[in-house]
């Protein structure tokens, strides 16, 4: 779904929240490939990321034209940052549910930045009609799931050997739903 650019004041600056266009793509590819690499919380490991550019404008052209998901680019002072989105579902008896995801590069984290993403998903949100917004987050995650519970998240259940490693090791998530109604 397409949503008119949101502009924030975070600590360090101007942040600018806009769709993605095809013009993204590279960008988006080469963001994949170093946030996954920068941190174990993320689903993919970097040499997963190998769609093509073409595949990339083809997943930004759907999230646009989506009438139930969202993306937004965030752009601090100009630099490209991370991105944030909503993840609506098909069937009717879950539509009043959506998944939400972020990822920042790691020198971007701690700086109020995924707080506005989050604030401003939850009220795109608020706004579709959405009655409940849902996430899934690493236990060891413990900055992540401080921010979102300090934004009403609480959890819901967990997701024991929800990802395992390279290594042969496990990490379980928690399930994290916000009632917006």
């Amino acid at each position: 779904m397409r949503t008119e650019d949101i502009i924030l004041t975070v600590r360090d600056g101007e942040l600018v929240l806009r769709n993605p266009s095809e013009e993204d793509a590279q960008m988006l590819l080469d963001y994949l490939k170093t946030t996954c690499g920068e941190t174990r919380y993320l689903v993919k490991e970097p040499e997963e990321i190998n769609m093509t550019i073409e595949e990339e404008e083809a997943f930004i052209r759907r999230q646009n034209d989506s009438e139930n998901s969202v993306m937004l680019l965030g752009f601090l002072n100009g630099r490209y940052v991370g991105n944030c989105s909503l993840m609506g579902n098909g069937p009717l008896r879950y539509r009043h549910r959506v998944s939400m995801g972020i990822a920042l590069y790691q020198e971007f984290t701690g700086l109020g930045i995924g707080r506005a993403m989050i604030g401003a998903l939850l009220k795109i949100a608020g706004e579709k009609g959405f009655e409940q917004v849902e996430l899934e987050v690493v236990k060891g995650n413990e900055r992540a799931i401080r921010l979102y519970r300090d934004m009403g998240f609480e959890i819901c259940g967990t997701f024991p050997n929800n990802m395992k490693y390279k290594d042969g090791s496990y990490a379980d998530a928690y399930w994290m739903v916000k009632r917006l109604t």
